[in-house]
């Protein structure tokens, strides 16, 4: 395909996403099923174009003055992939591509950014969210937004049971994989031009050896405030896919126990490929059908993971559909939620044990709130330094240990996002219950 073609097919699969309220990846799979013709180089460009007006999508539309499929497209090449005029007009005149280019579309294409834009275009978030924006970050929220609205990094976990990091370095070379600067076993892939096609990780040995995982370096971080044991009792409480578990499972050097729970059988089974992988022996899967094998750990866990469900707002780089599917009255009905995991889950602590919180999610609502909540009525629980409890496991780097440190609040919790620490937006807090 040309690029006028694809500037067109983008439109289609954009309007979808917008009109339908398809997910991307369904509309751009949707559209792949009827144009048959396109390769995948060009349904990895379609689908970077749409992806990156999303990402944008406050400050294009305010900048063209159009908030269409059409309008956020053509912003997109201008102002997210930096295209000139020329390069448009070119690509509007080949075959299949959209009308040309109207006079105002042209004069829009060229403006400078608006400076005095209210933050939520600045920073293209919804504009419903701006007080909770401003209530964590203050004067800084449309700059720590923008840093939301990139292409995000891709970040792998070396798994530990199996492999060393200088053994993993070497078939990682080919995915142009670096040496991660905040954690010591972890590689890292910078974003590539969105345009161009991801290379599959899955097609690289080392990946389906199990020497190593894709997760996030702020998610490996956060795995690492619960510095597991060898010969410890664990529980991931809301295990899902078992990123986590995986994690605690290399820092327990296959020692002790890990039990994976979650409500969703089916997400928990997706773990269990992923264990055969790994080569962790010591992981047990709790069936949310078998409530009672739940129950006999009431009081037995040195330490109790929950990565909460939530708004998934530090995940806006990677789901940038996302962030305009959501609603007040979800993040209302999560925060509800949190409150029940959180009470649920400590019951499983043991007498001196531990409780890890963790969201993916940057507001303060699901975050301190939560755990503040919490603490109100367990009094048996006390905030401890998370960002200590990280470090202490060894697995940050010195570069890793004092960003964390810096970002601690005065309670202890540390919360990161793709501007102060290039990871995905985490929060964690570590709470000790009395001996």
């Amino acid at each position: 395909m040309r690029n006028g073609g694809r500037i067109a097919a983008a439109i289609d699969v954009l309007k979808d996403v917008l009109t339908r309220h398809q997910p991307v990846k369904s509309a751009a799979r949707d559209w792949g099923k009827r144009a048959r013709y396109a390769g995948s180089k060009d349904r990895a460009w379609v689908s970077g174009l749409v992806l990156d007006a999303l990402r944008k999508k406050n400050s294009i539309a305010h900048a063209m003055g159009d908030d269409s499929p059409r309008g956020l497209i053509l912003g997109a090449l201008a102002h997210a992939w930096g295209w000139n005029i020329r390069q448009i007009d070119d690509a509007m005149d080949e075959d299949h591509a959209p009308s040309k280019l109207t006079l105002e579309e042209r004069e829009r294409l060229v403006m400078a950014p608006d400076p005095v834009a209210p933050p939520h275009v600045q920073g293209d978030f919804p504009e419903w969210m701006a007080p909770m924006m401003a209530r964590v970050f203050g004067e800084e929220a449309a700059v720590e937004a923008q840093a939301m609205a990139v292409r995000a990094d891709v970040d792998l976990r070396v798994n530990t049971l199996k492999v060393d990091a200088e053994k993993a370095a070497q078939p990682l070379r080919s995915a142009k994989a670096e040496a991660s600067p905040l954690l010591v076993n972890a590689f890292h892939i910078p974003a590539r031009d969105p345009s161009e096609r991801e290379a599959s990780l899955e097609s690289i040995p080392a990946y389906s050896k199990g020497w190593v995982e894709v997760q996030d370096a702020g998610s490996q971080i956060a795995a690492a405030a619960a510095n597991a044991q060898p010969g410890e009792q664990v529980l991931d409480y809301c295990a899902g896919g078992g990123g986590k578990t995986l994690a605690m499972a290399s820092q327990m050097q296959g020692k002790g126990q890990i039990f994976a729970y979650d409500i969703d059988g089916r997400r928990l089974s997706a773990l269990i490929p992923r264990l055969k992988r790994s080569g962790a022996h010591n992981v047990q899967l709790v069936h949310p059908s078998e409530p009672t094998q739940l129950s006999d750990l009431t009081g037995q866990m040195d330490c109790v993971f929950v990565d909460a469900p939530c708004t998934g707002t530090g995940t806006w780089r990677r789901r940038p559909d996302a962030k305009w599917r959501l609603k007040e009255r979800q993040l209302e009905k999560r925060m509800g939620e949190q409150d029940e995991i959180l009470a649920a889950a400590s019951q499983y602590v043991k007498p001196g044990g531990r409780l890890v919180y963790a969201t993916c999610s940057f507001l303060i609502e699901e975050d301190e709130d939560r755990v503040a909540n919490f603490l109100s009525s367990h009094a048996d629980f006390s905030e401890e330094d998370a960002a200590e409890a990280a470090i202490a496991s060894g697995l940050l780097t010195e570069d890793g240990a004092a960003m964390i440190r810096k970002f601690r609040a005065p309670t202890g919790s540390v919360r990161l996002t793709p501007r102060r620490a290039g990871t995905d937006g985490f929060f964690f807090a570590v709470l000790r219950k009395a001996g």
